[in-house]
C-alpha cells in the first residue's frame, strides 16, 4: 500500500473514531504511519483528505454493502428479477439494516457533522459540491429509480429526490427509529403523492 492509500485508510479510521472536526492532521499521519508532509503532497490539505475518506466510506463500503444485498436478483429464484418497486423497497430495508451497525451509524454521524460545518467552511462546501453529481447518479441506480434509457438530466433529478429522502430517513432512523418510515411506507406515500400532484389529478 502506497502513502496515498495509507492516508485514506488512516483518515477513514480517524473519521469513525473522532469525527470530522476533532481529527487532526497529526492523527491521520499517525494512523497511516506516514509523515505529516505526505498529506499536503498527496491531497493539498487535511480537509481534502477527510473529504476523500468520507466519499470512500460512503461509496466503497456503505453503498456497496446496500447495493449487494438489494440487487435485482438477490433472494429470488433463478431467473427471477425484482421489479423496480420491489428493489426500491428492498434498498430502503437494507439502509435501515445498515444502521444497526455501529460502524455505519458512526459514518452517518460524521456525514451529518460535515453538513453542519458547511456554513462556516465555504471551502468544505465547495469540495463536497463537486461530489454531488456522482452521488446522485449512484443513488438513482442504487434504488432502481431510472432505466437504461434515462437521460443524464432524468438521472440527476431522480438522484436529487432520493438524496433528500435518504438524508431525512437516515436522520429519523438514527434519532427515532421506531417512527422512521419503512420502504413499503415510502413507496406508498410516493405513489399517493404522485397521484395527487400529477397534471391530470
Amino acid at each position: 500500500m502506497g502513502n496515498r492509500e495509507a492516508l485514506v485508510e488512516g483518515a477513514k479510521a480517524c473519521l469513525l473514531e473522532k469525527g470530522y472536526s476533532r481529527t487532526t492532521a497529526r492523527d491521520i499521519a499517525t494512523a497511516a504511519g506516514v509523515s505529516l508532509a505526505a498529506i499536503g503532497y498527496h491531497f493539498g490539505s487535511k480537509d481534502a483528505l477527510l473529504n476523500e475518506a468520507l466519499r470512500a466510506l460512503l461509496t466503497d463500503e456503505w453503498a456497496t454493502e446496500v447495493a449487494a444485498a438489494a440487487a435485482p436478483g438477490v433472494g429470488r429464484t433463478a431467473g427471477a428479477e425484482r421489479t423496480a418497486g420491489e428493489r426500491f423497497v428492498a434498498t430502503w430495508g437494507q439502509i435501515a439494516g445498515s444502521l444497526e451497525s455501529p460502524r455505519m451509524r458512526t459514518l452517518w454521524a460524521a456525514q451529518f457533522e460535515v453538513l453542519s460545518l458547511g456554513g462556516s467552511m465555504p471551502e468544505l462546501v465547495a469540495d463536497l459540491a463537486k461530489m454531488q453529481e456522482e452521488a446522485r447518479e449512484g443513488l438513482a441506480h442504487l434504488f432502481g429509480g431510472v432505466g437504461p434509457d434515462a437521460t443524464p438530466e432524468e438521472v440527476q433529478a431522480t438522484g436529487t429526490l432520493l438524496q433528500a429522502m435518504l438524508l431525512g430517513v437516515v436522520a429519523q432512523s438514527m434519532f427515532d427509529p421506531d417512527t422512521a418510515p419503512t420502504g413499503e411506507q415510502l413507496a406508498h406515500s410516493l405513489r399517493a403523492l404522485a397521484d395527487r400532484i400529477s397534471p391530470s389529478a
